[in-house]
């Protein structure tokens, strides 16, 4: 089976810095470091690290050369990589000592697709094969739409949030993973409780309080606990647990296993620095020692 992964490519930009700054506060860092990165990417990668044959679709401008070539080393089909005349997304993101950030993203040619390239890619799509997206590029309503038509499993993160973006794909989508906050938000944006929405499954993660599963066809909502680890930098730690959770599911595992598998992941994830590039594999979730 096969993971489609319609995803964002980013650079990613590292600036540590002792506090998060204050409205009209200049810091300056005491680290900086780039790396490879962008909600899709990072999924991608952590599907084929949790043995996944992930395709991702997506986009990067003639700076972004390097960032395919990543891809292709960590195991990911990049022949539906589209190489366009915008500048390559990347992100500003800012780590306090605390491992807590802010991201500040230009989207560059992440927003560039056209119909044309999701079409070429999904040609070949089967209904034993997945759909993932982010809200990190343009097409998702469309993609979805060619998704349900071939019978896939849809899966969608839906972050960033965006309420308008939610409501173009929610007819659409079998699985929908988000967190905490962005669950509020979308039941404060539709006025429906997560359970009232028509959606098969919907996984929503709690930090370090674990995750819950709502199952909306019987009505059950099951929390999993956290994995206690001493958190390093969060960033890419949901991505992580996204991209091991369509994986798990992409190789028949019961939600349950996929979801417990998932969670070491993302715990494993944030005792690391960086994104894409310290995702780690299934070797390191067997050493992995909570």
């Amino acid at each position: 089976m096969t993971i489609f992964n319609l995803g964002s490519i980013n650079a990613d930009l590292f600036y540590h810095l002792p506090h998060l700054p204050a409205p009209g506060e200049t810091l300056a860092s005491t680290e900086f470091r780039r790396g490879l990165g962008g909600k899709g990417a990072n999924m991608s990668v952590a599907a084929a690290r949790a043995a996944g044959h992930v395709v991702h679709i997506g986009a990067v401008g003639t700076d972004g050369r390097w960032a395919v070539e990543r891809l292709l080393e960590y195991g990911v089909d990049t022949c539906h990589i589209a190489e366009l005349g915008d500048t390559t997304g990347h992100a500003i993101i800012l780590i306090d000592a605390a491992g807590e950030n802010q991201i500040v993203l230009y989207p560059g040619a992440n927003v560039a697709l056209g119909q044309g390239q999701v079409t070429a890619a999904l040609a070949g799509a089967t209904p034993s094969d997945s759909l993932m997206f982010q809200n990190e590029t343009n097409l998702q309503s469309f993609a979805a739409g060619l998704g349900q038509q071939k019978g896939m499993r849809v899966v969608y993160a839906a972050a960033p949030f965006d309420a308008e973006a939610v409501h173009g794909v929610i007819d659409r989508i079998d699985l929908l993973v988000l967190n905490q906050v962005e669950a509020a938000q979308l039941e404060a944006a539709l006025g429906r409780g997560l359970g009232d929405l028509g959606i098969s499954d919907i996984v929503v993660t709690l930090g370090a309080e674990g995750c819950r599963h709502l199952e909306c066809q019987s009505g059950s909502d099951r929390h999993y606990p956290g994995i206690k680890v001493a958190a390093v930098d969060t960033t890419g730690a949901g991505d992580t647990f996204t991209g091991y959770l369509v994986a798990g599911l992409d190789r028949g595992m019961p939600m349950e296993q996929a979801i417990g598998r998932a969670q070491r992941a993302g715990a494993l994830m944030v005792t690391r620095q960086g994104t894409a590039d310290v995702i780690p594999d299934l070797r390191d979730l067997e050493d992995f020692r909570p």
